[in-house]
């Protein structure tokens, strides 16, 4: 998701991949998380988005990979990513919209998520 939120403007930022780094690197959702690995997922995004249902199938393969008790996790360290280099695009705002109706996320919840992203990227 993090990926996603980052390639849905076509536009990947250095500020975007830096946080997705540092994501991975320090948060403990990730411990047994294969760094290498970002690379193959990040090509594999890419290859989603460039077909006509890819978002469709990138939904259905979180779904089918992702706990649902880490549904909010996601979503907030999609929105930081797309936090990170200090504005949200359009397209970006359309994906995360995506991604709380897919997720099923609540949106009071997803506000406070929203809100705790902008404040931590404020510059």
């Amino acid at each position: 998701m993090m990926v996603a939120v980052s390639a849905s403007d076509e536009n990947i930022r250095t500020a975007e991949l830096v946080k997705i780094q540092s994501s991975v690197n320090m948060l403990p959702v990730f411990a047994e998380y294969d760094i290498d690995r970002i690379r193959t997922v990040s090509q594999f995004v890419f290859d989603l988005f460039e077909q006509e249902d890819g978002l469709d199938a990138l939904f259905g393969l979180i779904r089918e990979n992702l706990p649902t008790r880490l549904y909010e996790t996601a979503y907030a360290l999609a929105c930081d990513v797309g936090a990170a280099d200090g504005k949200l695009d359009e397209p970006e705002l359309r994906l995360l919209e995506e991604m709380r109706y897919e997720l099923n996320i609540d949106r009071l919840h997803a506000a406070a998520i929203e809100r705790g992203a902008r404040a931590r990227h404020v510059t």
